[in-house]
């Protein structure tokens, strides 16, 4: 009997700064969010974390010529991950193994999270696609086996009052091949067509595969500038009010901002290469 398919849940999401941990801190602070304190993974990479109500934003970096991690100074800055959740790496592992998607089996590692009382290991299992298999990133799952570790009240709370990722756009000149992947990995039914594009949903999140045209309607000179064929463009954050999230921005000195009726756009030059869209 086949492995029932995963259902797609958002975990968090990745923006690449490579080499440039201390920066991408500076800036993200400066967007208006509250990041936890640097980690450390045995896997050889740095990060932060924004973390939101039941998922999080991470910025990832290597240290300059850190072989370990290769794959994190070769890609460019920007979104570079988006992350699915689940609570059993084994059961995801064999059932993408079973419907033919490239994936390499559970990886665990760790990281120290410093706390008043003490420091304590962080402890994550993945399951990752093969290298190579979406151009536009990395895609994979993660499994927590400490999550009090992560999703502390005292990191959750961000002067922009982010309180979730609503959505992640995917930019691709033939949004029917990532489509069709995602079909595989969750089942054809899950996915949704939009004219042109289609659209995963991920829990309380969704994921919208758009073709070029479509990305730069919508956010025109905010949008990456990236000549890739396929590349992860820009993300939603869900904020408690408009104001509050342009309060912040404004006092973080937030250039080439874009205010409408429903919605504030950070230009991808002021987020190390990922458009940021805020809608209450």
């Amino acid at each position: 009997m086949a492995a029932p398919l995963p259902m797609p849940t958002l975990d968090h999401v990745v923006v690449n700064v490579r080499d440039q941990i201390d920066a991408g801190l500076d800036c993200w602070r400066r967007l208006g969010f509250t990041m936890t304190p640097r980690g450390y993974h045995t896997l050889g990479s740095m990060n932060h974390l924004a973390i939101l109500g039941s998922e999080y934003l991470e910025l990832i970096a290597a240290a300059p010529g850190d072989t370990r991690r290769a794959e994190i100074l070769a890609a460019p800055c920007g979104l570079n991950g988006l992350v699915f959740g689940t609570e059993d790496s084994a059961g995801v592992y064999r059932a993408l193994h079973e419907a033919g998607v490239a994936v390499e089996p559970p990886l665990e590692f760790s990281r120290p999270v410093e706390l008043p009382g003490g420091a304590k290991d962080a402890r994550f299992r993945t399951v990752r696609l093969t290298a190579g298999t979406v151009s536009a990133g990395r895609i994979y799952f993660c499994h927590h086996f400490t999550r009090d570790l992560v999703w502390r009240d005292e990191w959750r709370h961000h002067a922009n009052g982010a309180t979730g990722i609503a959505r992640a756009v995917i930019a691709a000149c033939e949004p029917s091949a990532l489509a069709g992947l995602f079909g595989r990995m969750f089942g054809e039914d899950a996915m949704q067509q939009n004219g042109t594009g289609f659209s995963l949903v991920v829990g309380l999140s969704r994921f919208d595969i758009v073709t070029m045209e479509q990305l730069s309607h919508e956010f025109a000179d905010a949008a990456p500038r990236d000549d890739r064929p396929e590349f992860m463009a820009a993300l939603t954050v869900r904020t408690r009010s408009l104001e509050r999230a342009a309060a912040a921005l404004g006092a973080g000195s937030v250039k080439g901002l874009r205010r409408e009726a429903d919605r504030i756009i950070v230009p991808s030059s002021e987020t190390f290469g990922v458009t940021l869209e805020f809608r209450a």
